[in-house]
């Protein structure tokens, strides 16, 4: 538990030491698109699509092939790597997954994008259509320790997103996972967290600072210091030294912007909109 406590100008630039050792200077960007937004039936506390709350979330279904597309096609042309098509609710339908297959294929055939999702809570047979339409990579936050994450939500476990992610690599696609940062966890329950994602071996993880929204639970949590988030971040590039640690949402309430944190290790970044902030 050294790195928990280690002075932050000896930590910070030990942990820069290591990304530049393994990962060299390479930064990947992705982006994401609010595909399906609110009435959540899940009580994750931090959420504003979730139906338990009263936010002022728009809601609506799947979004069409033409405008994934469109927004696919946006970002392709100004160089962004990856394009995650997000949805909300703790899962989708058959369905649904075939109209995001269509998506897919269309994304994939026009333009030169790397596609993600990040659905929920799906069985295998869903993303081995997923893989067969083209996408590459599931994502599926941890969003804290095993034992902190009962006090996050209440409607699912961690055991049902290890199974998930599971189930995404047997069919083949890369995995991404993360977690928020500020939710009245503490750094040992980070720690636990990105063990975990270790021994998953995921090598992209989204690192998100809670955005307090009004109506949910968190809406009145303390916002992270900047010094909290780059220890946060160096301490994860010690445990795993060659993943992607991607800031992500929450990166807009830091003083710098997040610039503290790409010397403390992050090598990575989501761009553009963050869902719903």
């Amino acid at each position: 538990m050294f790195l928990t406590t280690a002075p932050m100008d000896q930590l910070c630039p030990a942990a820069n030491e290591i990304r530049k050792h393994f990962c060299g200077n390479s930064f990947d960007i992705c982006t994401i698109i609010n595909a399906k937004s609110g009435k959540c039936s899940e009580d994750c506390k931090f959420c504003a699509q979730s139906s338990h709350y009263h936010t002022s979330t728009e809601a609506y279904p799947l979004l069409d092939t033409d405008k994934i597309l469109e927004e696919a096609k946006y970002n392709d042309v100004r160089g962004v790597l990856r394009y995650g098509i997000v949805t909300s609710g703790k899962n989708l339908t058959d369905a649904e997954v075939d109209k995001l297959c269509n998506s897919i294929r269309a994304v994939t055939k026009e333009t030169s994008i790397q596609v993600c999702v990040s659905c929920g809570l799906l069985t295998e047979p869903q993303f081995q259509k997923i893989k067969r339409a083209g996408a590459t990579r599931v994502h599926n936050n941890l969003e804290s320790s095993p034992c902190y994450f009962q006090q996050v939500c209440t409607t699912h476990t961690t055991a049902e997103k290890v199974a998930t992610l599971k189930a995404a690599k047997r069919a083949g696609l890369s995995l991404c996972s993360g977690g928020i940062m500020g939710m009245g966890e503490t750094m040992e329950d980070r720690i636990d967290m990105v063990l975990l994602q270790r021994k998953l071996g995921i090598k992209s993880i989204p690192v998100n600072m809670l955005n307090p929204i009004p109506g949910t639970p968190y809406a009145h949590n303390q916002v992270l210091s900047n010094e909290e988030m780059c220890r946060t971040v160096a301490i994860f590039r010690f445990l795993i030294p060659d993943a992607s640690i991607r800031l992500a949402g929450g990166r807009g309430l830091l003083p710098d912007k997040g610039e503290a944190c790409f010397r403390s290790g992050a090598n990575a970044a989501i761009s553009g909109d963050m869902l719903t902030t």
